[in-house]
């Protein structure tokens, strides 16, 4: 595969990531007050809750989340430049420039992230948070392929 075409599908994983995580978290904000929840299902909840930490919080109210995220992404971008070419590697690149750019646009617009799906003993977190998890998740699965023979998807 050339990168052309990579570049082409990592910017539109990050762009539907990006505005599916932006409307829901817009949806959220205006129908949920700061601080309620709603059940939906198996002890889910919909919650509206802000972090101004990174995952779990951590680093909260540090001016180095900003830096640190962004410095990740420098790299990212600097990664996938010169691996394009392999396969699938567009996937992990989007889902994470997505997961990362939504949460980094809250950060600039309300110096927090809202965070809206809350599981039993599990932290609060959004799609952008799925996005990135998921983005880890395959980027594991396309540097494990190590032999280089399969078709590009």
């Amino acid at each position: 595969m050339s990168a052309t075409p990579a570049w082409s599908r990592a910017a539109l994983v990050l762009a539907l990531v990006l505005v599916a995580d932006q409307a829901t978290k817009a949806l959220v904000r205006h129908s949920i007050d700061a601080g309620d929840s709603e059940r939906v299902m198996l002890g889910a909840r919909i919650v509206h809750v802000t972090n101004d930490g990174v995952a779990f919080g951590a680093l909260a109210g540090s001016g180095l989340v900003l830096v640190v995220v962004l410095a990740a992404l420098a790299g990212l971008i600097a990664w996938f430049a010169r691996n394009a070419s392999r396969p699938l590697v567009w996937l992990p690149t989007g889902l994470l420039l997505g997961g990362a750019l939504g949460n980094v646009l809250d950060r600039v617009r309300a110096g927090a992230v809202t965070d809206f799906v809350k599981l039993p003993a599990w932290p609060a977190f959004n799609l952008a948070d799925t996005a990135i998890t998921f983005g880890v998740l395959t980027l594991l699965l396309v540097l494990e392929r190590s032999d280089g023979t399969d078709d590009a998807v």
